[in-house]
């Protein structure tokens, strides 16, 4: 009686696709390295050789609809995604026709067109990105999955912890695939792990979890198959551990032998991913004798040669391309502008009957927005069923339900980064972080990612992440709860930041900040919450980068964002009666900043005060100062004057408070010694 061959788990297709493309990944790596010796690499080259299989294996499973969501070292997940070699070697030598348009090197790497959703120089934020791509899965229930790339190093990182955590428990179609290569650049990982097994991890988070021999391409293409099926069935996430190595340097040129040996790296060439294929597939071990058929010895050697035409014709397109203009420099770092509405169907001044608070502005905002587009979701800390702690989304979980009014764990990196990866993917996250302090666990994902994406991206991928909070000094609340840090943030190109200090304001900001493509940080001062005023019915849009002239006047311009407009206009009557006329102009956006208005106001009255909550020392106040000085010096008759926040973190007791930012009659002083001058 014939033994009976067992059932393979791979076809012989499936066998010639998956060597097919590590040869791609291994002929495309090897030009690369020979290129960098040459100078044709201007910056780092991260090579993937020794890795192939685990790319290769996950990636025969995805549809251009699926996501992948890689780190640094992500030439191999680029190319096992459908990325040309033509266009990842074209974006290497910086030109014009790389996937990135030549704005990302090595480490940037994206073709949304096709799901490669980006690497990242930074280590971790894949991890989050990949759980947003999944999140927008659930929401557009378009059944894709999201794959999430990433070194062993990355898993001592929080990043890991909070993603893995999210995805857990709300079973996001997501796989974590860890290319455990021993070492995070130079650390081993024997010694930067207290548990040097990543894959029996996923059980600490509720989700199967693997450990696989990461130069084993058969049996990576079968787990991680068996995975992405569960994840479109909705049974959520999966963590696998592929152990390989790299056989080259961390990156070209770097010195490889302080910290492994010759030795050790010779013994893993010998464990060669793409010749363990070859060897299984033509012994018959993976097919079994009877399924063999013709020569598959021939077909391979067919491949490999087809590779090695197709990489030499890759590299001379790539030499032969355009560098990018210099005039498109910084082409793609906001959105195309788009018109909040009919120029004309926006007045000057609000004027209506009808008063309600600044907080209720807000809500009516984010309310109206949420009915119009489905896409829209809300992420943070107790914002579903009670509401938020400023009552910012009151009554919406019952309407819209937690898929779109979504509690988070207290991991505000994390579901930061989250928003970042479903904005790439097709939904509109708002994040609702109460205190700008809080946010500030965050600040990598939103300055080196979220306000990056779309001029890394060449303006293919959009971010339309609204970023919500509060700030501002009062109610005793000390020096974790009273932060502003717009100046901060109006550094950072690709960021929109919103100020707004109005109830009328607050509502039109909100409702363009939720239509517009661009991440904005929309920051609202906790003292003025309550403060109420007109506010126009139904659909109500503000354009940003437009300031409010609060109070007309004739002798001094006073400039002053959020709960300073207030305390300065409480001071204008009195002024006014002694014969001071003062003009208050509010910015309303700190980026875009209207400085043509603050500029024309000047030309009028020839003396400006600026009034900051936050301190002088690089900050807003400063930044107005010197715009005026620069565009309207002629026009002063006084040199320029700011009255700001003390240099000092926020204090708790309601004396020491009262002393730390400007008060009406600080205002007041300062507005009288000016016209003095």
């Amino acid at each position: 009686m014939n033994q009976q061959e067992p059932t393979p788990t791979i076809s012989r297709e499936q066998i010639c696709r998956v060597y097919r493309t590590m040869q791609i990944i291994r002929q495309t790596e090897e030009e690369l390295a020979r290129c960098h010796q040459r100078g044709l690499v201007h910056g780092a080259c991260h090579t993937y050789v020794g890795q192939e299989a685990i790319a290769a294996s996950v990636c025969a499973h995805l549809s251009d609809q699926d996501v992948v969501f890689s780190t640094h070292r992500g030439h191999g997940h680029a190319l096992a995604k459908g990325v040309t070699p033509r266009s990842l070697m074209a974006e290497l030598f910086g030109r014009a026709t790389g996937c990135s348009r030549g704005r990302g090197g090595s480490m940037h790497l994206f073709s949304p067109e096709i799901g490669m959703m980006g690497t990242s120089g930074i280590v971790g934020p894949c991890i989050l990105q990949a759980c947003g791509g999944g999140y927008s899965s659930i929401l557009l229930q378009n059944q894709t999955v999201a794959v999430a790339f990433f070194g062993d190093g990355a898993v001592n990182n929080g990043a890991f912890h909070e993603g893995l955590n999210m995805a857990s428990i709300w079973k996001l179609p997501v796989l974590f695939i860890c290319e455990n290569n021993q070492f995070a650049t130079e650390v081993p990982f024997a010694y930067s792990s207290g548990n040097p097994h990543v894959g029996q991890r996923g059980s600490a988070y509720g989700m199967p979890g693997f450990e696989l021999d990461g130069n084993d391409a058969v049996e990576i293409h079968r787990v991680a198959g068996d995975a992405i099926a569960r994840a479109r069935r909705g049974e959520g996430p999966t963590l696998i551990e592929c152990k390989t190595y790299r056989t080259r340097a961390h990156a070209e040129g770097m010195e490889d032998f302080t910290y492994r040996t010759k030795q050790e790296v010779e013994s893993w060439k010998k464990n060669c991913p793409i010749l363990k294929l070859r060897t299984a597939a033509a012994d018959g071990t993976l097919l079994g004798a009877s399924a063999m058929g013709t020569n598959l010895a021939a077909d391979l050697d067919a491949i490999d040669n087809e590779v090695r035409e197709m990489v030499r014709e890759a590299r001379e397109f790539s030499e032969a391309s355009p560098y990018p203009d210099p005039s498109s420099a910084t082409d793609h770092t906001y959105a195309s502008a788009r018109p909040a509405t009919d120029p004309a169907a926006v007045p000057s001044a609000v004027t209506t009957d009808r008063i309600i608070s600044y907080s209720q502005a807000g809500h009516e905002a984010l309310s109206g927005e949420m009915a119009r587009n489905p896409h829209i979701f809300v992420l943070g800390e107790g914002i579903g069923k009670r509401g938020g702690n400023f009552l910012t989304t009151k009554g919406l979980y019952e309407l819209y339900g937690a898929e779109r009014l979504r509690d988070t764990p207290i991991c505000e990196r994390g579901f930061v980064g989250l928003a970042c990866g479903a904005a790439m993917t097709g939904t509109r996250p708002v994040v609702d972080f109460m205190f700008a302090d809080f946010v500030l666990d965050s600040v990598g994902e939103i300055l080196n990612q979220i306000a990056k994406m779309q001029y890394m991206s060449s303006g293919r991928l959009q971010m339309p992440v609204l970023l919500r909070g509060c700030i501002g000094i009062g109610h005793a609340a000390a020096t974790h709860h009273s932060g502003s840090y717009y100046s901060l943030y109006g550094q950072v190109p690709g960021l929109r930041v919103v100020v707004p200090s109005s109830p009328a304001d607050v509502k039109g900001l909100l409702t363009h900040a939720l239509r517009c493509h661009d991440p904005v940080l929309f920051l609202e001062h906790r003292e003025i919450l309550q403060v109420k005023g007109p506010v126009p019915e139904g659909d109500y849009e503000l354009p940003f980068g437009q300031a409010r002239i609060v109070r007309e006047g004739r002798h001094i311009t006073v400039v002053a964002l959020a709960r300073m407009v207030h305390q300065t206009l409480a001071v204008c009557e009195e002024l006014e009666r002694d014969g001071i006329s003062v003009e208050l102009v509010d910015p309303r956006t700190v980026s875009p900043l209207d400085t043509a208005s603050i500029l024309r106001s000047v030309n009028k009255t020839g003396r400006l005060l600026i009034v900051d909550e936050p301190p002088s020392q690089y900050g807003f106040s400063a930044e107005i100062a010197a715009q005026v000085a620069d565009g309207g010096f002629n026009d002063l008759d006084a040199p320029i004057r700011r009255l700001t926040g003390a240099f000092c973190p926020t204090p708790y007791s309601p004396s020491l408070e009262n002393v730390v930012i400007p008060q009406p009659a600080d205002i007041t002083r300062a507005i009288r010694d000016l016209m003095r001058e």
